[in-house]
């Protein structure tokens, strides 16, 4: 062996042996690090062989009025539920339904109610029947996803094929359905450990306390403390407040792919993740608004969900604790005066209730009353009209009835707006030269234009002005100077109101029809010369709804600018440190552009129209206005049946305007009728202390 090969195998040896020193060096700071650094996290995570999160329902935030006064809060409730750590496994059906069955005669015992969404009933007969109207929840039992049965499978098919799946067939008929139903809606609900089941709601604590007192036997029974809504009064502005129910699975798929889409977003922390799911995330057993301001304003209303963690060790020690706390939603302050929209609904129900009984055309009605200088909504009424603290138990004799008090009328119905159009067709007509403020026209009562067609008048006004012509409501006046402005003209004008397009508003509306040539081409019918007469007065083809009504005529009122209407002032987080949303800038949809002159000779004539009318001249400021009267005609039962619907649109004070109302009831004899429900929201918001505190007084911020 050569020296340099000696060499060469002892620097070999010696990094052998370094190599070898260096792997244990490794070993050993791993195993400390393991032992001692981490050795806690590391005991926790073999103690805890599973681990199960369960989420924890934030409380909906509050809904206030314009004054802060309550209109929609929370109240707290127990509700039974199944906790999947600790209630009987699926591979211990019998045990399970002992517990479910006691329950079930514990609540029924109680005259208490229990969740029961099966689509089978039992008949007088004792025999499985299908629910009606329960069209989906069959399909989906039949469905390969549960019972795996042909579509024309019946109810007792599906019935004994649940009675084995689940084990109940010692039970008597009565109770194997009851036991059933609850297991079918835990399975459909998708009952895990992390996803609790609800098995009742709004439990009284003596209930509770038997339950918790008979725990042994009551395997993960336990109760969760929710908070339930709560309406301050239940008959308030209902069609606006809205409804919180459960989740329909429509609603959790179009939730579900909303969430996915924002957890899609590149470069989410865990943290950002976790927020997101907090604030977007539904379950099954979740609530949410189903329409009115408690669907609008869901995201801010619902409040973040938390975790409470259940962990269970080597030795079947099990622990819960909360490892994110839930969060309260936002408070919603709406544009609503509570003093005002009880005024305005009581008023509407005065007067629509003393028209005479009408089985084809129901009495019903709405009003809108709005702040002309910013487009906040201070009260919108219709009736007929429900309470919404017995919405669930009424709804489906709600939903029979006649005359839809379901339905909101002062956003969703659409009405020809009779003689309330005339003070459009008046600015138009100004504006473009066809008329002046001092030209006339001659009304004789009949208006022969064409040779084919007569219309009337109804006076006869002789030479007469726009300003009288809109106090007398002269028809043949607006004829010719509809005439002059051809339909394209006029309808530019209309645009700039707003008439026949959304407000803007948060919550479902109508866009209503302004008569045109296009609409006419769409039915595939001709404009006729004949049709922009009868357009000029608010027939024809003109369709608006009352909020539209009212924006018009505010716009008229400040002066020519089209605020967006809106019920929502401000959105506040739950303990008032933050805005979230400001709405008091008022946001300008656009400017009309009409000269000053012009909208001052079509206010004084409005001005007329108040003097004259006996209700809003006793008001305590001077009120200018615009009555209407349309032909409506329905097809009820296949007979033709005609009435009349009365409106009206109104603002005052006359020298500063504040505020705007529009009023429509329906089969009314005139507008004018109608006047003295706008008397009453005035006189109310004009108090008699003075129209400056009466201002002051119904737009006071919330800070």
């Amino acid at each position: 062996m050569t020296r340099d090969s000696a060499k060469r195998d002892k620097r070999r040896y010696f990094l052998l042996i370094g190599l070898c020193v260096a792997v244990f060096v490794l070993f050993a700071f791993a195993l400390f690090s393991i032992q001692i650094v981490h050795g806690k996290d590391y005991s926790a995570a073999h103690d805890a062989l599973s681990i199960s999160n369960v989420t924890v329902e934030g409380a909906r935030g509050q809904i206030l009025d314009t004054n802060g006064n309550p209109l929609v809060t929370n109240r707290q409730s127990n509700s039974i539920i199944f906790d999947g750590s600790y209630f009987p496994s699926a591979t211990k059906q019998s045990e399970r339904n002992e517990i479910i069955i006691s329950l079930i005669n514990l609540l029924e015992k109680n005259k208490l109610e229990w969740i029961n969404a099966l689509p089978i009933k039992l008949d007088k007969n004792g025999n499985p029947v299908f629910i009606d109207d329960m069209e989906n929840d069959i399909s989906y039992l039949k469905s390969k996803d549960y019972l795996y049965l042909n579509d024309y499978a019946t109810a007792q098919n599906c019935f004994d094929a649940l009675v084995e799946r689940y084990e109940v067939e010692d039970y008597k008929k009565s109770d194997q359905i009851k036991i059933i139903a609850v297991c079918y809606n835990m399975r459909k609900l998708l009952f895990t450990t992390d996803n609790p089941y609800v098995f009742a709601e709004d439990i009284p604590e003596e209930i509770i306390a038997y339950i918790k007192e008979n725990s042994d036997f009551y395997r993960g029974v336990d109760v969760q403390i929710v908070t339930n809504r709560e309406y301050i009064e239940g008959d308030l502005a209902p069609h606006i407040l809205g409804y919180v129910d459960s989740i329909n699975a429509e609603q959790y798929e179009e939730h579900k792919k909303d969430l996915e889409e924002r957890l899609a977003e590149p470069g989410l922390t865990s943290n950002q993740i976790s927020q997101i799911k907090a604030t977007y995330g539904y379950g099954l057993n979740d609530k949410i608004g189903q329409f009115g301001i408690e669907s609008a304003m869901e995201e801010y209303l619902r409040g973040k969900d938390g975790v409470r963690t259940t962990t269970e060790d080597a030795n079947g020690n099990k622990k819960t604790e909360y490892t994110r706390n839930p969060v309260q939603g936002d408070t919603v302050i709406l544009t609503l005066d509570t003093t005002l929209q009880r005024i305005a609904q009581e008023a509407l129900e005065e007067r629509v209730s003393k028209l005479p009984y009408n089985e084809a055309l129901p009495a019903a009605g709405a009003v809108v009353a709005i702040d002309v200088n910013n487009g906040a909504v201070l009260a919108c009424a219709t009736y007929p009209s429900y309470d919404l603290s017995t919405y669930k138990k009424d709804y489906s004799s709600l939903v029979k009835e006649k005359a839809s008090p379901l339905w909101n009328r002062a956003l969703q119905n659409t009405y020809a707006p009779g003689s309330t159009f005339k003070p459009a067709v008046a600015c138009a007509g100004l504006e473009e030269g066809i008329i002046t403020s001092t030209s006339k026209f001659n009304c004789g009562g009949i208006y022969r234009r064409f040779e084919d067609q007569t219309f009337k008048c109804l006076g006869v006004h002789g030479n007469i002005d726009v300003r009288e012509a809109l106090n007398q409501s002269c028809n043949i006046f607006f004829f010719e100077t509809g005439l002059g402005l051809g339909i394209n003209k006029l309808n530019t004008y209309c645009k700039l109101f707003g008439l026949g397009e959304k407000t803007g508003i948060e919550l479902s509306e109508a866009s209503g029809v302004l008569a045109s040539i296009e609409y006419k081409s769409s039915l595939g019918q001709t404009w006729y010369p004949g049709d922009t007469v009868q357009a000029a007065i608010g027939q024809s083809d003109n369709l608006f709804t009352p909020i539209q009504l009212a924006s018009y005529c505010a716009t008229i009122a400040n002066g020519g600018t089209r605020y967006q209407a809106h019920f929502v002032k401000a959105v506040k987080s739950y303990d008032f440190t933050q805005t979230v949303i400001d709405n008091t800038t008022p946001k300008v949809l656009n400017e009309t552009g009409i000269k000053k002159s012009t909208f001052d000779t079509v206010k004084e004539g409005m001005r007329r129209v108040g003097a004259r009318n006996a209700a809003l001249s006793s008001c305590p400021v001077n009120v200018a206005a615009k009555t209407g009267t349309a032909e409506i005609s329905k097809i009820v039962d296949g007979k033709t049946v005609n009435g009349t619907n009365g409106l009206l649109i109104s603002f005052a004070p006359y020298e500063n305007p504040q505020i705007a109302i529009a009023i429509v009831v329906e089969n009314a004899e005139t507008g004018s009728s109608t006047a003295q429900i706008a008397a009453d929201i005035y006189t109310a918001y004009f108090s008699a202390v003075g129209e400056a505190d009466a201002v002051e007084s119904f737009n006071t911020p919330l800070r």
